[in-house]
């Protein structure tokens, strides 16, 4: 007979397509405590993480990257969940044992899978119950994305809470036409607005129409989304990498979804953020000792319709740097 869900781990997932800002509202809520005894799990497509430099170094944090949880690395994911559940059994006090796991995935993950692998393993399913799964929506990029991509639908309809980042900045009326298309999209989902992680109430978008979504070609017919590393050296020419990532895209903002990294700088380390055709503003992260094992002065640029070789020969070119 399987536990019931008040003897196992709470497990919470948070999804949401490339530069939906998933980590941005994972972090302030940490830092309010609302996961205050939650083990984090960072998932990133690349082999070069990033996420985990915004959420900090934790005992309770580990990060599962090249690959996603929901394919290429859902047996890393089973893995480390066992292990987690394992040690959880051999807790003799109560107070200290581990109720509530939070599962951050990569933008290009489809939860369905996971929930999936979950209930179907023979030891899991005794141990975690998937408690919610929220996904975040970009407030100014979704209605773009939800007419080509079709993870980015799958995402929303699986969810049990709708989180619609850079609500603040969203023009009115495009906001109340995305949340009138959510509704239709998952109207079991709860609806909340946020702001650099920070709650925020969204418009009355009832007598609103959805957007007219189209129907998608098949998945198969589109080139794939892949992760591309690039590291840029000591010898990188700053100025000429500010031109080459400007041109790249501008050119091909609509292929290029994301670009993250970190990169050390005369002003500090800083992060660096693009969701499309938009450089977020950057940030300056803290100095961290060298045993964390992250490689600064790499970036990540996840996107389709190029090669890898092709993208680092272009960065060679402009800056003198780009070697996968």
């Amino acid at each position: 007979m399987a536990a019931h869900s008040e003897s196992r781990v709470r497990l919470t997932i948070l999804g949401g397509y490339l530069g939906s800002g998933k980590t941005t509202w994972l972090r302030h809520q940490l830092h309010a405590g609302r996961f205050a005894d939650a083990f984090v799990i960072v998932n990133e497509a690349a082999e070069t993480p990033v996420d985990d430099a915004l959420l900090g170094r934790s005992s309770k944090l580990a990060v599962l990257a090249g690959g996603c949880v929901c394919c290429t690395a859902k047996a890393d994911l089973i893995a480390l969940l066992r292990r987690l559940c394992d040690e959880r059994s051999r807790t003799a006090s109560t107070a200290s044992r581990l109720e509530q796991i939070v599962l951050e995935t990569s933008g290009l993950a489809d939860p369905g899978p996971i929930v999936e692998a979950i209930r179907s393993d023979p030891i899991l399913v005794y141990h975690i119950v998937v408690g919610e799964i929220i996904v975040a929506v970009d407030g100014l990029h979704a209605l773009s994305q939800l007419r080509s991509e079709p993870l980015g639908r799958r995402q929303i309809e699986i969810a049990d809470h709708l989180i619609v980042t850079k609500a603040d900045v969203a023009g009115e009326a495009d906001l109340k036409r995305l949340l009138a298309t959510l509704a239709q999209l998952n109207p079991g989902a709860r609806l909340s607005g946020a702001a650099m992680g920070t709650d925020v109430p969204l418009p009355d978008f009832h007598g609103c129409a959805p957007e007219l979504l189209p129907v998608l070609p098949a998945e198969e017919n589109r080139p794939p989304i892949f992760p591309t590393r690039l590291h840029l050296g000591e010898g990188v020419d700053w100025t000429a990498f500010t031109v080459w990532l400007s041109a790249l895209l501008h050119a091909r903002g609509d292929d290029v979804v994301r670009v993250k990294g970190v990169v050390r700088t005369p002003a500090g380390r800083l992060l660096l953020q693009t969701v499309r055709k938009v450089v977020q503003s950057p940030e300056i992260l803290p100095e961290q000792s060298d045993d964390t094992g992250r490689e600064d002065d790499t970036i990540v640029v996840i996107g389709r319709g190029y090669s890898a070789e092709t993208l680092s020969r272009s960065l060679r070119h402009f800056a003198g740097a780009g070697r996968t």
